[in-house]
């Protein structure tokens, strides 16, 4: 494939900081003299050690010389067993054809990035010029939008429904272009689609084997790239045969962005990009002028804590999550089946985290939500912002169920169907 053509004015511009530290050098730190970078003496670090006890009571130790390192600066794209480990992870999970491809030709590569939204704000910064169409289905994750809308491209609607976007509607939009005119470097069709494909933000859809397979056939016939931003992929409540548009990419058009926040900690701020490397050598030379690099201390603590539970323990770990978000799913199921009834309408989500709310009877739920069912003491989201006109009216609520008790969610619908009727009367 030829990257550069979706490559941004900026991200091409990009050359090495010179002064960062690279993967080879820290390979090799022990055993040169390093008279070069401004890395801070480790002896004169304040912290020595650390000690964490994990939920079973077992506990992982960090020692000083390893402190040494948790404090130091890192290679920008990660610590090399960190990826080396999630690069074994993504071959068990996906298994990406791209794996042994030539780097030039699309190989698989990875860095590990300040969460995985800092990851997406990097990936939108290498592609996209003002003018630039991309592709998104409607509605979508909030963070997305506001990320985007400053950039100057033109937002391309998909519809959807509760299984994802809809293949011929976006090959009805496609047909705009004329697929002959794709390839050249001046054309101007969509450079990207991007979807959450798994328990949508804020719809709760996850998109089918068959659909994935479809669009990426469209992705190929019209040389769009695919941004696979998959943060509930291990919050997955009816497994399916659906396999990751990672594991269809046969061409090096996908871009995958992959999220520790749900399964092990939001604070740690780690996720990580997995694509072809032309384009992941552009982010981490983003990286070296902005981050700098993921927190190294995170990842050593992260490393650590997979190296002793193991692949197949860390899989065990987020069964056992996804088991325990999938009781509070269905805790809030109940509660809108109980309540809200007749009221609204909704699809039960197959992954992720929120339940998209239809209300009958309410063109526009804004200002419902934002000031009345707040002083009824119920704190939800209005649909309108999650769309990609937000200055329409929108008759949909999201409501999450990872935060409150099966009692709470209960009390909260039952304040909202008794607004809805206070509004509809």
């Amino acid at each position: 494939m030829d990257y550069s053509r979706f490559l941004s004015k900026i991200s091409a511009a990009r050359q090495t900081n010179p002064a960062r530290m690279t993967k080879e050098l820290a390979k090799r730190m022990s055993s040169v003299i390093m008279l070069a970078g401004g890395l801070p003496n480790a002896d004169y670090f304040p912290i020595k050690t650390a000690s964490f006890t994990l939920f079973d009571g077992t506990t992982i130790k960090i020692g000083e010389e390893l402190m040494k390192v948790a404090l130091q600066y890192g290679a920008a794209d990660g610590i090399q067993e960190l990826l080396s480990w999630l690069e074994d992870l993504q071959m068990k999970l996906h298994d990406p054809p791209t794996a042994k491809y030539a780097p030039e030709s699309g190989q698989m590569k990875i860095c590990i990035t300040v969460g995985s939204q800092d990851g997406l704000s990097k990936v939108f910064d290498m592609l996209i010029n003002p003018g630039d169409n991309i592709l998104m289905d409607d509605p979508n994750y909030i963070g997305t939008l506001v990320g985007l809308r400053p950039l100057g491209c033109n937002i391309i609607s998909i519809p959807s429904d509760e299984n994802g976007i809809l293949p011929k509607a976006l090959k009805d939009i496609l047909s705009r272009w004329g697929p002959e005119n794709t390839h050249k470097s001046s054309s101007n069709t969509p450079k990207f689609l991007y979807t959450v494909p798994n328990g949508g933000n804020p719809s709760g859809s996850s998109l089918t084997a068959e659909r994935k397979k479809e669009i990426y056939q469209l992705a190929k016939e019209y040389n769009f790239l695919i941004i696979e931003d998959d943060p509930y992929y291990f919050l997955q409540y009816e497994k399916t045969d659906a396999p990751s548009f990672l594991s269809l990419d046969v061409d090096g058009r996908v871009i995958r962005c992959d999220t520790f926040s749900k399964v092990i900690s939001s604070g740690f701020r780690l996720g990580f990009i997995t694509g072809p490397a032309p384009l992941i050598d552009k982010i981490i030379l983003h990286v070296q002028v902005s981050t700098m690099q993921p927190s190294t201390f995170t990842q050593v603590f992260l490393l650590q804590l997979l190296k002793k539970w193991g692949q197949k323990g860390f899989l065990d770990h987020t069964d056992r999550v996804a088991k325990l978000y999938r009781k509070q799913r269905d805790a809030l199921l109940a509660a809108a089946d109980k309540w809200l009834t007749g009221l609204a309408e909704w699809h039960p989500p197959k992954a992720g985290l929120f339940l998209w709310i239809k209300v009958k009877g309410i063109s526009d739920t804004h200002e419902m939500v934002t000031k009345k069912a707040l002083e009824k003491g119920v704190v939800l989201l209005p649909g309108r912002g999650f769309t990609l006109d937000p200055s329409k009216p929108c008759s949909y609520i999201r409501a999450s169920f990872s935060y409150a008790s099966s009692d709470q969610m209960d009390q909260g619908f039952q304040r909202l169907a008794e607004l809805i009727r206070e509004e509809t009367e």
